[in-house]
């Protein structure tokens, strides 16, 4: 009965995870084939603030989702309905919020992550359309952990999808059929989002009587109960392009723009393998909070230890693939003869981090499920950490750019090992005694 019902929530979160990561790299297919190699490499260093407004969606979703997922497990239907009203009014004003300061800002912070000449045009012109439809972004990537938690795992696949097949066809419209180039990607981006709110939406104002929940979001307690919480999920999200951000600057500095357009290729595919294995821990998500809610710590387990096995079996498929299939990818991207080769050599060394990325996302997404959250800030937020101080001190004076390519894997492994000690950790402080038919039973988690 687990197994089926773990199975139930993980697969169609994987789908909508991987159509997420898929989804990211639309635009820069169509920019690569269309606009060549300079352009691909302005919307790689544009992108991390795209992935920023989607953070910020899907931490707060996810922030008020675990909380509702507890709530049920408790049987507390007030609270469900005080954590629902909190986090749609969260998601709209952080939306205005975060909207605003962009626009004032993304010039400056693009040159930060080491944009000049065309490339600081061309991401210019992208991320400011894209700053436009902020608000679709946030309440899009934040009403499908919702919509998820309260047993809408399909309908949150749904949205994905929707939004991906929807960008897909305005890609081709705005930039091969128009010719709107960056201007296109991104209004085909945002109108994809905005596509993708629409399953979520009528799914929460059928079942769940959103508009009524909406009226119950006074509780300060419980808006900074979800705040804490969702730096987790949001961190986790937007872990990956700090490492962006990181890695193209020093690409840019060892190697020039033609790594920079190689490091391009190689984050798009092994991002789509980041958010599968994300799709299983946080697919995970809501039967681990359920459970936790409930007390039986051994389902917890056994839920856990699911989310191990199907993330690793898939880390080490999607390893294969990409070394096998390494040079059509680049040739897919729209890269020149040397521009193959080079991609061709760097995509081994990130894939080889897929196994240890795999205990990564399955561990943290089960620390925040049951409110773990030290342990899962420790592990977020300790990789971009790790890959700045390998790839902007420690390994480039010794292996050049390659040097920076390390310094992604290297920071995996040892976080892995370290998600390990903090398990066992965890395991041994989290105590609970279950009643079964009038019996306590000491569970170890």
């Amino acid at each position: 009965m687990l197994h089926k019902e773990f199975f139930r929530y993980v697969i169609p979160s994987m789908i909508a995870f991987a159509f997420s990561g898929v989804y990211s790299i639309v635009d820069g297919w169509f920019i690569g084939n269309y606009m060549g190699e300079i352009g691909l490499a302005a919307i790689n260093v544009a992108y991390p603030l795209t992935t920023l407004i989607q953070a910020t969606g899907t931490g707060l979703g996810m922030g008020g989702a675990i909380l509702i997922s507890i709530s049920r497990g408790k049987g507390e239907p007030e609270a469900q309905k005080e954590y629902m009203g909190i986090t749609i009014g969260l998601l709209v004003v952080v939306g205005i919020l975060e909207m605003i300061l962009l626009y004032a800002f993304y010039g400056p912070i693009l040159r930060f992550f080491g944009a000049s000449g065309e490339i600081l045009t061309l991401g210019s012109e992208y991320i400011r359309w894209i700053i436009y439809g902020t608000m679709f972004q946030i309440i899009g990537t934040g009403l499908v952990p919702i919509a998820r938690n309260y047993n809408g795992a399909v309908v949150a696949m749904v949205s994905m999808v929707c939004g991906f097949v929807a960008n897909v066809i305005l890609d081709w419209l705005f930039i091969a059929v128009l010719g709107y180039g960056m201007t296109g990607a991104a209004a085909a981006t945002v109108c994809g989002q905005g596509l993708a709110i629409v399953p979520s939406l009528i799914f929460l104002i059928r079942e769940k009587k959103l508009f009524g929940y909406m009226q119950r979001c006074k509780n300060l307690n419980k808006l900074r109960e979800i705040v804490f919480v969702a730096a987790s999920p949001f961190g986790l999200t937007l872990s990956p392009n700090i490492i962006l951000i990181i890695i193209n600057k020093n690409a840019i500095l060892h190697g020039g723009a033609r790594a920079a357009a190689c490091y391009a290729v190689v984050c798009y595919v092994t991002y789509i393998v980041q958010m599968l294995l994300q799709g299983v821990g946080d697919g995970s998500q809501p039967l681990i909070s359920r459970y936790y809610g409930l007390g039986d710590m051994s389902a917890v387990k056994k839920l856990r230890r699911m989310a191990y096995l199907s993330a690793e079996f898939l880390a080490l498929i999607s390893l294969v693939l990409l070394i096998l299939l390494r040079r059509p990818i680049a040739v897919f991207f729209g890269m020149e003869a040397q521009g193959v080769e080079d991609a061709a050599a760097t995509m081994p060394i990130f894939a080889a981090g897929f196994v240890f990325i795999a205990v990564l996302r399955v561990t943290t997404s089960c620390f925040y499920a049951i409110k773990k959250n030290i342990y899962a800030y420790i592990l977020i937020y300790g990789e971009p950490i790790g890959v700045g101080i390998l790839a902007g001190i420690l390994l480039p004076p010794l292996f050049g750019i390659t040097g920076v390519w390390l310094s992604v894997p290297v920071t995996q492994v040892i976080l892995a090992a370290l998600a390990m000690v903090l398990l066992k950790l965890a395991s041994g402080r989290e105590r609970k005694f279950i009643n079964n038919a009038g019996d306590a039973v000491l569970e170890e988690f």
